[in-house]
Formats: C-alpha cells, sequence, structure tokens
C-alpha cells in the first residue's frame, strides 16, 4: 500500500484501476503499510539473532508466561524462540530496582561475548540488562562496545525499544524487534531505492501498529512499532469512514487474501491494546488468553486478525473433517479459478460456485475467473472423499470461514463487553464484502456500510493519517504516591523528548496535540486497563476521575468492580504526540461492474437456496432496492442477501439495512 498526499487540491481521486493520479514531482510525501515484518515473524525467516541479558535470565524467553490459547488442550506445545539459547548470552552486571550497581559491567566478558557473535556470523543484536527501564546506564556501555566493535550490526537496547516494566514482556518485545530489524531495513532501502527511480523524492512515511505515521529511518530502527501497519492502516480507514457517516459505533471488517483482520470504534474512539501476539491462530490483545505466538508490549489498535481469507485453503483433515486456512495459496499461484496454477480449493473458488462472484474476465481483464476450475478443485479435493454435492461443499467451506472471522469479530467485540448489535459493520477488502451480510446477520448487527473503492479502503488510512509518536514511562503509583503532579512530571518528561523528534522532523510545534492515558490496575492484579486522562495540557487529571473512569470500564470488562476503598495503582503513564493528516480524501463515483438488465444464479443457503439475482451497479442504487443483488466492482464484489434494503448515501457509501428481514 502506497499512498502519494498531493501538495494542495486536486485531491486524492482513483481513477479507473485503483490509480491515483498526479505527477511524481507533485507527491510531497509517501505514506506506506506493509506486513514484511509480521511475516518474518510467521514464516521464521527474520535475522539471525542474538540475545544479551543479566547473567541468570537467559531462559526468560523460554519461560514465558503460564498462558495458552486453549486451556484445555494438553498436548499444547509453545511455539518454538525465535533466538536459539546457545545465542542467549549472559553478562555478569547487576543494578538493583533502585538503581544500585551491584555488579559493573566487565569489559573482557563483554570481548568474549563479541569473539562467539562473530564466529556464530550473528546479523543482529538484542539488549535486555535487568531493571535498564529505568537505569540504562549498563545498556548504554553495551551498546557503545558493540558499536565500536562490531560495526554494521544493528544493535537493539530494551530502554530505547520499549522503556517499561515486565521483564519478560520487554526481553521478548526487544527480541522480536532485533528479529525483524534487518529484513525491515533491506525492505526500505530497496523501496526508497523503487520510489527514487520513477523520479519521487519525498519523505517515506510508515504506518505504525497503533496508527500515525512515523519517519521511515525510525521504523528500520524499532520495527516492532509496526508489526500491524497493514491492517491499522485499515483500521484507520474505518474510522474514516465512520467519522464521515456520522456512525460513532462501527465494527471493521478487513478481508484480504490470507487474513481477516476486526476492530471495534466505540463513540468515536479507535480501541488500544497495549499488548499483542502476533503468529497465534487469533492474533489480538488478549486479555483472557494467548500464549500461541510471540508476545510484544508496543501499543497498537486493538486489532484481531484470523487466518481466513478469499485465498485461504479449504482441505480435510484425517478424520475427514473439512477446515479453512490459515494456509493460503496467496497471490501466487491464488485460487484455483485463477488459472495460475492452484490445485487447492478456496474461500474464492467456493463464492465462485455459489454464484457470487461472476466468471470472465475481473479488474479490467487482470484476472480471469474459471467456474469450472473451481468447481473441478472442489470435487476432487472435497466432495469426492465425503461423497456430497459440489453445491454443498462450497457453502461448507463459506459457512466455515464465516465462522473463523466471526472469532474475530466477536474477540473485539463480546470479549470486551460490547454489544454487536449496538454497531455498524464496516466492511472492505477483497473479500470483506462477499462475507459482510451474513456475518452481521450472525452477530445480530443491522446495518453494514460497503464504501466506494472496498478493495484499496487501506490506502485512505495511510492518507487520513499524520505523523505520530508514542512513550511511555513505568511507575508505581498508588495511595499518597498517586498524584496529578508526579503524573504530570512524568507526562513533561516525555512531551519534552517528544517535542525534540518532532523538531528534528520538521514539524511545527503549534500543529502537535498530546494525548495522556495512564495502566491502571488494583493492587494485587496482573491485568491493566488503559484510561484516558482528560485536561492533560494543563496537568489537570484527577485520581478521581482516573479511578472513575477505571472502575466503570473494569465493571464493563469482568462484570463486577470492588469496593471503593480497594487502592488502585498506576503503573504506567502513556503520552502521544500528533499531528493531523493534511490530505484531503474523496473518491469516484465510476462504476466498473455489469449493467442492471444482467443476473445470475446465487446460492443464499436456508432458507432462500438458490435464487435468481440481479447484477447492478452502485450509482443504480441512488434511489434504493430491495435485495437479493449483487455488485460487481473493480476491487470487489458486494452479495446483498434477499433479507435487507440496499441504500446509497450522497458520498457512495453502501448501506445494507437487515433490521427488516429474517435476521
Amino acid at each position: 500500500m502506497i499512498g502519494g498526499v498531493l501538495d494542495a487540491p486536486p485531491p486524492f481521486l482513483p481513477c479507473e484501476g485503483g490509480g491515483g493520479g498526479g505527477r511524481a514531482r507533485d507527491v510531497v510525501i509517501v505514506s506506506h503499510g506493509t506486513t514484511v515484518a509480521t511475516n518474518a515473524v510467521l514464516e521464521r525467516r527474520g535475522a539471525k539473532t542474538a540475545l544479551i541479558t543479566t547473567k541468570g535470565f537467559r531462559d526468560v524467553l523460554e519461560l514465558r508466561r503460564i498462558r495458552a490459547p486453549q486451556i484445555y488442550d494438553l498436548f499444547f506445545d509453545k511455539p518454538p524462540i525465535i533466538i536459539d539459547r546457545h545465542l542467549r548470552l549472559e553478562l555478569t552486571e547487576r543494578v538493583t530496582s533502585t538503581g544500585q550497581v551491584l555488579a559493573p559491567v566487565n569489559e573482557k566478558e563483554l570481548k568474549c561475548i563479541r569473539d562467539v557473535l562473530v564466529r556464530e556470523d550473528v546479523e543482529s543484536v538484542a539488549v535486555c540488562l535487568l531493571h535498564s527501564y529505568a537505569y540504562p546506564q549498563h545498556e548504554q556501555m553495551v551498546g557503545r562496545f558493540l558499536a565500536r566493535n562490531m560495526p554494521g550490526i544493528p544493535v537493539s537496547l530494551s530502554f530505547e525499544v520499549l522503556r517499561q516494566r515486565r521483564e519478560y514482556e520487554r526481553t521478548a518485545t526487544t527480541a522480536v524487534n532485533a528479529y525483524v530489524r534487518p529484513v525491515m531495513r533491506r525492505y526500505l532501502n530497496a523501496l526508497q531505492e523503487g520510489l527514487n527511480n520513477i523520479g519521487i523524492d519525498a519523505p517515506l512515511l510508515m504506518m505504525q501498529s497503533a496508527g500515525g505515521l512515523t519517519p521511515a529511518d525510525d521504523a528500520a530502527r524499532r520495527p516492532v512499532y509496526v508489526l500491524e501497519s497493514g491492517p491499522a492502516a485499515g483500521a484507520l480507514a474505518a474510522g474514516w469512514i465512520a467519522t464521515a457517516t456520522g456512525t460513532r459505533n462501527v465494527i471493521s471488517l478487513d478481508m484480504g487474501g490470507t487474513t481477516a483482520k476486526a476492530s471495534i470504534i466505540e463513540d468515536g474512539q479507535m480501541a488500544y491494546s497495549a499488548e499483542h501476539e502476533v503468529g497465534s491462530a487469533v492474533s489480538a490483545g488478549n486479555r483472557l488468553a494467548g500464549g500461541g505466538g510471540e508476545l510484544v508490549l508496543a501499543p497498537s489498535i486493538d486489532i484481531a486478525e484470523v487466518g481466513a481469507g478469499g485465498g485461504s485453503i479449504a482441505y480435510l483433515d484425517a478424520a475427514g473433517g473439512l477446515h479453512v486456512g490459515p494456509r493460503s495459496a496467496g497471490a501466487v499461484p491464488g485460487p484455483v479459478c485463477y488459472q495460475r496454477g492452484g490445485t487447492d480449493p478456496t474461500v474464492t473458488d467456493a463464492n465462485v460456485v455459489l454464484g457470487y462472484i461472476k466468471s470472465g474476465k475481473l479488474a479490467s481483464g487482470d484476472v480471469t475467473i474459471d467456474p469450472e476450475a473451481a468447481h473441478r478443485a472442489i470435487q476432487d479435493k472435497i466432495v469426492a472423499p465425503l461423497q456430497m454435492s459440489v453445491m454443498d461443499a462450497a457453502m461448507g467451506i463459506h459457512c466455515i470461514a464465516n465462522a473463523q472471522m466471526l472469532r474475530a469479530l466477536r474477540e473485539v467485540s463480546t470479549h470486551r463487553g460490547r454489544d454487536p448489535r449496538d454497531f455498524t459493520l464496516v466492511a472492505f477488502g477483497g473479500s470483506g464484502p462477499v462475507h459482510a451480510a451474513t456475518l452481521a446477520r450472525e452477530l445480530g448487527v443491522r446495518r453494514v456500510i460497503i464504501p466506494p473503492m472496498p478493495g484499496v479502503l487501506s490506502a485512505v488510512g495511510l492518507l487520513v493519517s499524520g505523523i505520530e509518536h508514542h512513550d511511555v514511562r513505568s511507575c508505581q503509583l498508588t495511595a499518597d504516591a498517586l498524584t496529578p503532579k508526579v503524573i504530570e512530571d512524568l507526562a513533561s518528561e516525555m512531551r519534552t523528548e517528544m517535542l525534540r523528534q518532532f523538531r528534528d522532523e520538521s514539524v511545527d510545534e503549534q500543529e502537535i496535540s498530546f494525548h495522556l492515558s495512564t495502566d491502571v490496575r488494583y493492587m494485587g492484579q496482573a491485568s491493566i486497563i488503559r484510561v484516558p486522562i482528560e485536561g492533560q495540557s494543563n496537568g489537570n487529571a484527577t485520581v478521581e476521575g482516573i479511578r472513575t473512569s477505571f472502575e466503570q470500564e473494569h465493571k464493563r470488562l469482568y462484570g463486577h468492580r470492588a469496593d471503593e476503598d480497594d487502592p488502585i495503582e498506576v503503573v504506567a503513564v502513556r503520552l502521544v504526540g500528533r499531528v493531523a493528516s493534511p490530505a484531503q480524501t474523496m473518491f469516484g463515483s465510476a462504476d466498473h461492474g455489469a449493467t442492471s438488465d444482467e443476473s445470475r444464479h446465487a446460492n443464499f443457503g436456508a432458507p432462500w437456496g438458490i435464487v435468481d439475482t440481479p447484477v447492478v451497479t452502485r450509482s443504480s442504487l441512488a434511489g434504493g432496492r430491495d435485495g437479493p443483488a449483487l455488485i460487481d466492482e473493480y476491487d470487489a464484489t458486494i452479495v446483498a442477501p434477499p433479507d435487507c434494503r440496499i441504500e446509497l448515501d450522497e458520498s457512495s457509501n453502501m448501506i445494507l439495512d437487515l433490521s427488516h428481514g429474517s435476521c
């Protein structure tokens, strides 16, 4: 995804084929989102990495936390460690939690460690010493030594990556950062070279997992903060649609070729998570489970992700059970119906058989859909062993993919104490509009928004985002120590450093807005809740306000609140600095679909079965109509079932109203 922000009018207007107008020399900013770092973790193809840690703590990564994604699975195996044990090296040094030096750094020992790193051809180094989040002097000494003696090898110091208490989480986050750092650097260098070759000489900004853009150099140094940059862009685009349509409560569904992502916007505010996992069956900031992937204690938009996309492969297990994903056919060879060498049936193949996706040329001829190939693949791989009809098998694949996506949608709604019936579903991605209405019905959602150009909507998230920086300070504030002044002092320290960073990026200080929040828990608890602080710019935050907000959210999440005299504890203070984007965004209204006198047979399942369904254009919906209908567009197909009313608003957003149907 690349979004070019043009210098003032004309605004971004996709032309036919989804491209953007404008000349290379007119581009003043390039914003970009990618999953290259996430994929490096998933596929275990990151750099050969070493960890230097305090003596006695080399196995922190091995011990992890007592967490498992399936708590009743007696055969669960923890995922393999991304740093082999012989590359987890101990350093005899020790600083107490109060800053007292019990054992200084031994330079002779450092030279021995350097020899091991050179002998093992290590490509990246993570350094995480005990209590360095508060007292980083020893880590700084190690960093300077490695810079002198191993130039060219990237070194990730934990106090620079994550200045926060919690030893395992800090070590794991720093290790992931080091593991993907060379991969991200190579990727960004290649991207910058490509931009230069086409004459674009503009700053390259990267989307962060928590939203907002950061310079490419910062993303290359701390790639752990851009692991979820692709999904984050989609969530921000959904937020932009919510604002544009005046919708306060939104659940977003971004279904692409490999995964489906869900996020939530409540009362106009994006939900955030202090931690998330990469590589588990459901990647999310889950307060109840986890342990199936690599833990990253870095702020991110609260996104749940499952391995269910249009390219997800359907297969039978040894007992004949039908499964969908997480294996994917990817872009190459892709679904069987694409005729690019794929042999395994996918969700897209099932949707073709069900009649949702038209045969013939799509995307201005870039893709040709062969329904017979999809039919044969399902027949050979699914129908023959199970002795069922091809149509039933295709519906089974479609429904299992829906069940997978419902896990993600419920993860960000019901699992967070929210009722989906109070929300509108915004669906996008190449495959999202095909499944949106059925998923909404399952959730009890009555209204679905399909924006124009849904297949490339994530690029809008890049265009409407400004530069953003995040910082955090660990603390333990309770009772008399928890005062507005202490919180403001921590915020002031972070604000000073952040302003320096913005100035280095030539940002006008008047354009920056700061947002303060705290991580709060009851004394003795492990789980924390993030509580925003109102009026932080003039230090008017009150302890009572923090407690009230915390208790309200605690009751919503856990169903109860403690007694009034139970003390709360603030364990971290967070600051976000934002600069609004200068970009304006609008969509063209051109239709690239079939004329309204066409139709095709589509299987909508019980109670309707196969229905002769009209194929219409988006523009023809201006006066509204009842379902069923199929809308074929350049980048996606929208499926409107028989039990819905279809409307079009003034911005060409398609509204599916399910409130009067059978759901």
